[in-house]
């Protein structure tokens, strides 16, 4: 993880925190103190981990957690007192929020850091490999396109405007998209 924001409403909090993300070699480690700059620090950037220490001077925590866990692909550790951790944990897990009782026990917040850390990663990896798979079915619906056009305009075959384009894209060094993209750009018009 390389970015970190610390959501705490008291400074003995941010100075824990922020000595644990430290030690943990995150770069970039920014501090709100309450739930509505939090949100406005959520708007202008994406953070990989999140940590609420719970309760903020605005509100308890719990609903700023779950709405970054199920809006953002950011890992979100929520620390709420002993007492409160059964039922919150409770709610808050369905959302995919990690939730630490108080007071913290450094071993124990280090494993959920590095918990939160694994989820991150497959995530990215997760979001990665879908982008990758809409290009591809992108790039099928264009080239499908494009070979309707040769169908319909050049009277071919649908294995004909298949051999065309993939020639094409063979014979120029570039994608079969950029051959359909083409043909689009062509007959479209």
């Amino acid at each position: 993880m390389d970015s970190a924001l610390i959501v705490s409403s008291v400074d003995k909090g941010t100075l824990f925190f922020n000595e644990m993300l430290s030690a943990a070699s995150i770069r970039e480690i920014a501090t709100a103190t309450s739930a509505a700059s939090a949100k406005r620090l959520l708007l202008d950037r994406e953070f990989d981990l999140v940590i609420v220490n719970a309760p903020l001077i605005d509100e308890s925590g719990e609903s700023l957690s779950r709405n970054i866990a199920l809006g953002s692909i950011a890992q979100t550790i929520l620390v709420v007192k002993t007492e409160y951790f059964d039922a919150i944990s409770a709610i808050c897990e369905e959302d995919g929020v990690l939730t630490v009782a108080k007071p913290i026990n450094r071993a124990v917040f280090w494993s959920a850091l590095k918990l939160a850390g694994a989820a991150q990663k497959q995530l990215k990896r997760m979001q990665a490999e879908n982008s990758m798979l809409k290009q591809r079915i992108e790039d099928i619906r264009i080239t499908d396109r494009a070979k309707y056009i040769l169908i319909s305009c050049l009277d071919m075959s649908e294995q004909e405007a298949h051999r065309y384009i993939e020639k094409q894209a063979m014979d120029t060094r570039t994608t079969r998209r950029v051959i359909a993209e083409e043909i689009l750009k062509k007959y479209e018009n």
